[in-house]
C-alpha cells in the first residue's frame, strides 16, 4: 500500500479530480484501519471558478486551498457537516481542491456503521457529509499532509467503469462545468 505522492496533486484541479476515481482512502483509528474506494469527486479551483471557496481571496477557513498540494481541507458547512477535500492544483493556479463526495466502503465497515448509526451500506458513505462521519473525518484534520500522514492518506486503486461527468452538486455559480465525477465499481 504506498500513499499518492505531493507529485499527483501538482496537477490541474479537474484532471486530479478524474484521477481520484478509484483510488482508495484510508483512514487508521487506533490499530483499527478503515477504508473505501472513492467513487465521487468534484473539482473546484481559484480565480476561474465562482463556485470556489478560494475564489475571491483568502480568509481563515479556505487559507490551506492556497498551501502545498497534498493536503485536507476539511471544512464544517450548514452548521453540523465536515465536508474532506484535498488540495489539488497546477502552478497555473493559487488555489485548488478536490472534494470527496463519495466511497464505496471497504475495510472496517462496522466501525462506519457504528460511526453513522445505521446499517445500509448503500447509505453509508454516499455523499461527503456522510463519508466524514463514518471515516471519523474532522476539523482536527484541517491541513493534515495526506501525502505523510499515518492516519488519513489515499493509496493506488483499481478504476473500473466509465467517468460521468455532471454539474456539481449543491452550488449556484458555475453550474454549467461538468466537474462533478463519478464511477460505478460495483
Amino acid at each position: 500500500m504506498t500513499i499518492l505522492p505531493r507529485a499527483f496533486y501538482s496537477r490541474d484541479t479537474v484532471t486530479v479530480a478524474k484521477s481520484l476515481l478509484g483510488k482508495k482512502i484510508v483512514r487508521k483509528i487506533g490499530k483499527q484501519e478503515i477504508s473505501g474506494t472513492i467513487i465521487e469527486t468534484e473539482a473546484y479551483r481559484h480565480a476561474d471558478d465562482p463556485a470556489s471557496h478560494a475564489f475571491r481571496k483568502i480568509t481563515e477557513r479556505n487559507k490551506v486551498m492556497f498551501d502545498e498540494v497534498g493536503k485536507a481541507y476539511v471544512y464544517f458547512t450548514y452548521g453540523m457537516h465536515y465536508c474532506f477535500n484535498i488540495v489539488a492544483k497546477s502552478p497555473k493556479f493559487e488555489a485548488g481542491a478536490v472534494l470527496i463526495r463519495a466511497i464505496t466502503p471497504e475495510k472496517g465497515i462496522e466501525v462506519m456503521e457504528k460511526n453513522r448509526g445505521i446499517k445500509d451500506r448503500k447509505k453509508l458513505t454516499d455523499g461527503p457529509a456522510k463519508l466524514t462521519q463514518a471515516l471519523g473525518i474532522t476539523k482536527e484534520h484541517y491541513g493534515v499532509d495526506l501525502t505523510a500522514d499515518a492516519k488519513l492518506f489515499i493509496v493506488d486503486g483499481v478504476r473500473s467503469g466509465k467517468i460521468i461527468a455532471s454539474p456539481r452538486i449543491g452550488i449556484k455559480n458555475a453550474t454549467d462545468r461538468l466537474w462533478n465525477f463519478k464511477i460505478s465499481i460495483r
